[in-house]
């Protein structure tokens, strides 16, 4: 495993890290705490010291899991939680520091925690990055020894820029993969310029990217990626990075003929992040042990030559980029 630090937290963080959306069972299939314990152990195991969870993920269960698996280990890991999920409905109107304060101080309980290392606000709406008062109530949190850090997750480019005009904003978590190209034309030379560390979800564009994929590819009900095409839900670029499903299968036939040999597509799309100095971490996820493993022989994986990095831009802008570089 490689490492990276982290922006002006100064931690120094594995370059492959884990997301845990939908650890312990698939998108929309009840939590299971053993197999959650499973693949958050493998993944230390493997050299994984920065894990991500979310208040919201199976309603606290993700957390509870991560922490407990954590505080069995002797290892230093950092775990990043985030809050403001719970608000609905999900209008700047409901963000108020009090309420984000109390989402904090029950995360810390839910995992028995006295701090917590670095804590995000879940994709807020946009108006919250303009209001100061949201960001300067975690600096109380800090004061009373209540968090580390605080971070962003963000939708757009532009609220990553907005976020980080606040110094206490040590991160942002954004999507960037081989169907979301627009992070790296502005946000990255910023974040670098600021010293904020880059978070990278959805490497593998909910799960189009593993070119294993097909037309005939069902989802659960349940399932973000059977509900959630259009944003229905939640925004849409959180499923398949808002990319139209049978377009994105075309263009994951090309990206394969620009990777032949033994590894799937998957490590290649982790890989291709990881060619971006300005990452500090990228956090697939894993509903199984063995898709730790997996996403983690990405890291091991020779740079991409020049040829092959043009060829995704191509097959981006061929494909992609009309319908949905202008969203986010």
């Amino acid at each position: 495993m490689n490492y990276r630090k982290l922006g002006k937290t100064g931690f120094n963080i594995s370059e492959i890290s884990l997301g845990t959306w939908q650890v312990g069972g698939r998108w929309g299939e009840p939590f299971d705490e053993a197999n959650a314990e499973r693949i958050i152990n493998k993944a230390i195991d493997q050299g994984v010291n920065f894990i991500d969870t979310a208040d919201v993920y199976s309603d606290g269960e993700s957390e509870a899991a991560v922490a407990k698996v954590v505080k069995s280990r002797s290892e230093e890991i950092y775990i990043a939680t985030k809050c403001g999920r719970q608000i609905q409905p999900h209008t700047s109107e409901g963000y108020t520091p009090e309420k984000l304060i109390s989402y904090v101080e029950a995360s810390l309980k839910n995992m028995k925690l006295e701090t917590l290392d670095l804590v995000q606000l879940h994709c807020p709406p946009t108006e919250v990055y303009k209001r100061p008062e949201i960001f300067e109530a975690f600096d109380r949190l800090k004061e009373q020894g209540k968090i580390r850090h605080l971070g962003v997750s963000v939708e757009m480019v532009n609220e990553a820029l907005m976020a980080m005009q606040y110094p206490n904003v040590t991160t942002v978590q954004i999507i960037y993969n081989m169907f979301r190209l627009k992070p790296s034309e502005k946000f990255f030379a910023a974040a670098k310029e600021n010293d904020c560390g880059i978070i990278v979800r959805v490497p593998l564009a909910s799960g189009l990217l593993t070119g294993k994929m097909s037309k005939s590819t069902q989802f659960g009900v349940d399932d973000h990626r059977h509900f959630n095409r259009n944003g229905e839900a939640f925004d849409k670029g959180e499923t398949f990075s808002g990319v139209d499903f049978d377009l994105g299968l075309e263009a994951v036939e090309e990206l394969k003929q620009l990777f032949p040999g033994q590894e799937p597509l998957a490590a290649w799309a982790l890989r291709w992040v990881l060619m971006f100095p300005e990452v500090s971490t990228v956090i697939p996820g894993a509903s199984r042990p063995e898709q730790v493993d997996s996403n983690i022989k990405a890291s091991g994986l020779p740079a991409l030559s020049e040829e092959q990095m043009q060829g995704v831009q191509q097959v981006y802008d061929k494909y992609i980029k009309p319908s949905v570089h202008q969203l986010w």
